[in-house]
């Protein structure tokens, strides 16, 4: 399509972020550092993606061991400290296997997030789709979609897909793999809320004991038709309000425009199947009602692009670490997908020894462009790997490490493949990120947030 007849507004940046979830947010916050112009353009109207649409806690800035150590620092670090400033996190232990998790009001942090962009000065444009991309020597101008504006174009020389699909990398040509082509993809979820739950009563009849036990019993009688045997049920920031990961929709496509939209509804269908399960069947919530879904359905991966490194099972699983790692990842293998038998259920494999593998700037450069980055859910990683490393402090560290290889990038006049890369893990670890695990055991017995 030839858009140049129907563009209603032109803009021009140095650094350009396609979305604004917790990978696109970090860069732009990153990059802002004065010298250049920074646009981060979200096709919704507020920022954080799936930190804010469907999830409450971050997961992966500890290792998940009995000695657990913090791994992630820097802005992911002054994220959670503003949440922390106003009363709005806890520290959740290790239930479920992937370590302690850092609990948040989902609400709050879209505020979070918007004035730490607003404050670094960055161009913030909502509501905004991309639907295009024109790449002409070092630029590339992308085309978007704004149903008040109509098609607008933005031309930039330095582009951070933070799309989580990958849309940039697409539409430009830029090779990617898609999930389900060789292995089966995760499993889509929409996540609820349920309002008035009476958690110690919950606890006292066995608490997360009690309630997998329950499914199970449920799943296997058939009394209702539960689409997992497994699932988490926490307690948020909110006085007697829960949020659950048990929703699971599988065998659809996320990126066909039926195949998403038939999700949707399945979804949808699922969760208040398990809002008669958990009133009827567990302890403490027999007064209790869903007040709030998921802003869409949770989408775990659709496109990874193929990457000057790609990170492997065996990276993980090995503990590998790099010259060249940006950030460290302790979390295990966690899999949601439909077993060979029909039941879709969770597959974990852990880092040996509660230790951490590092993650190297080649993940997030994709292997046919000169001028962009990749971050979040869709950069370079086999399946297995992604599995592990989609954690959102991950991501966020994803996004810091690329926000920074930009500015280096405009300053020394090179491309992305061939910065200085010493000096890319010099610019990370003064502002707090860590790129070696450090000896100290991390204290996470208090619910407030401190730097360790």
């Amino acid at each position: 399509m030839n858009f140049s007849t129907v563009i209603s507004k032109s803009f021009r940046t140095d650094i350009l972020i396609i979305g604004s979830g917790s990978a696109g947010a970090t860069a732009a916050i990153a990059a802002s550092n004065g010298r250049y112009k920074v646009t981060l353009v979200e096709r919704y109207g507020f920022p954080g993606g799936t930190s804010t649409q469907m999830l409450d806690t971050f997961y992966g800035f500890f290792t998940p061991s009995e000695s657990p150590r913090k791994i992630v620092g820097g802005i992911p670090d002054k994220i959670v400290n503003e949440l922390d400033r106003s009363g709005n996190i806890f520290l959740r232990p290790n239930t479920y296997g992937a370590g302690t998790g850092v609990n948040y009001n989902p609400e709050k942090l879209k505020l979070v997030w918007e004035q730490l962009l607003i404050k670094s000065g960055i161009q913030l444009l909502y509501h905004s789709t991309l639907v295009g991309v024109e790449s002409t020597g070092e630029t590339s101008t992308c085309i978007f979609f704004n149903k008040g504006t109509g098609f607008f174009s933005i031309t930039a020389n330095r582009v951070i897909d933070a799309s989580g699909d990958a849309d940039y990398c697409h539409l430009a040509d830029i090779p990617f793999e898609r999930a389900g082509e060789k292995e089966s993809a995760q499993s889509m979820t929409t996540t609820f809320r349920m309002a008035n739950v009476e958690q110690q009563e919950y606890e006292s009849a066995g608490g997360k004991r009690m309630l997998k036990e329950k499914m199970a019993e449920a799943y296997e009688k058939g009394t209702y038709a539960l689409p997992r045997k497994e699932g988490s049920a926490h307690e948020m920031c909110q006085p007697k309000c829960i949020s659950t990961v048990a929703v699971k929709v599988v065998d659809l496509d996320p990126l066909d425009v039926e195949g998403i939209t038939k999700a949707e509804i399945e979804g949808r269908r699922q969760a208040f199947i398990f809002e008669d399960f958990f009133r009827a069947e567990i302890a403490g919530y027999k007064n209790s009602k869903i007040i709030g879904l998921s802003h869409q359905i949770g989408v775990r991966e659709t496109r990874r692009v193929f990457g000057e490194y790609r990170l492997t099972k065996e990276d993980c699983i090995s503990a590998k670490t790099f010259e060249d790692q940006i950030f460290l990842c302790g979390a295990p293998i966690e899999d949601h997908r439909k077993s060979d038998e029909g039941e879709s259920e969770t597959f974990w494999q852990y880092v040996p020894n509660g230790g951490a593998y590092g993650v190297p700037y080649g993940t997030i450069v994709p292997k046919e462009s000169l001028n962009t980055w990749v971050v979040g859910r869709c950069f370079s990683a086999t399946h297995d790997a992604h599995a592990s490393c989609r954690s959102m402090a991950q991501t966020m560290s994803m996004g810091q490490a690329a926000g920074l290889a930009a500015i280096i990038s405009m300053d020394t006049d090179q491309n992305a493949k061939n910065i200085d890369i010493n000096k890319l893990q010099d610019s990370l670890i003064q502002i707090g990120a860590i790129l070696r695990m450090p000896e100290k055991v991390a204290d996470t017995s208090r619910y407030g947030w401190k730097n360790n």
